[in-house]
């Protein structure tokens, strides 16, 4: 899983969705994820620390969580399908932990709210996030062939034994 943060709310520019834009810690890769409004104004909202005079639905859920002792431990963001992805809440009280089933915009509101990690699966990123640095991409790529073009079996066998454990 990798770990990523909350960059930003952006618009389509053609269709006028909000875009949820997640990046990586090195900022390498983005994941964008299509949200409608109100998760928008909810994850803005949690982005801009602004606190509404009656609790919205987020922090509605984040005020139950705090009065029966709940932590939301991480946000994992586990897989896409026909360009809809699918996340969980991992909530722990005490020792138990429990899996929740949630759409990831609210996920990403509720995990704003609270501080806590927003993880994505490897293979979601590998599907769905564009890169930010191409350079940087590219430069680790060539990096990659060149090591393999200069790669000897006599390397591995040093490096890993010969297989007779």
């Amino acid at each position: 899983m990798i770990e990523m943060k909350v960059a930003g709310i952006a618009l389509d520019a053609i269709t006028r969705s909000p875009i949820v834009l997640l990046k990586d810690a090195s900022d390498r890769r983005a994941l964008p994820i299509y949200i409608g409004q109100e998760q928008a104004r909810a994850i803005m909202s949690a982005l801009e620390n602004q606190k509404p005079p009656r609790p919205l639905t987020h922090d509605l859920i984040v005020n139950i969580l705090e009065t029966w002792n709940m932590a939301l431990e991480r946000v994992i963001i586990h897989s896409l399908q026909k360009d809809t992805f699918y996340a969980a809440l991992i909530v722990q009280q005490g020792e138990v932990k429990k899996e929740i089933d949630a759409r990831p915009s609210d996920a990403i509101a509720i995990a704003l709210r609270t501080n806590t990690p927003i993880w994505v699966m490897e293979e979601v990123v590998a599907d769905a996030s564009i890169p930010v640095d191409r350079d940087a991409d590219e430069a680790e790529q060539q990096a990659f062939r060149e090591f393999i073009s200069n790669l000897r079996p006599e390397d591995l066998i040093k490096r890993f034994g010969n297989g007779d454990s």
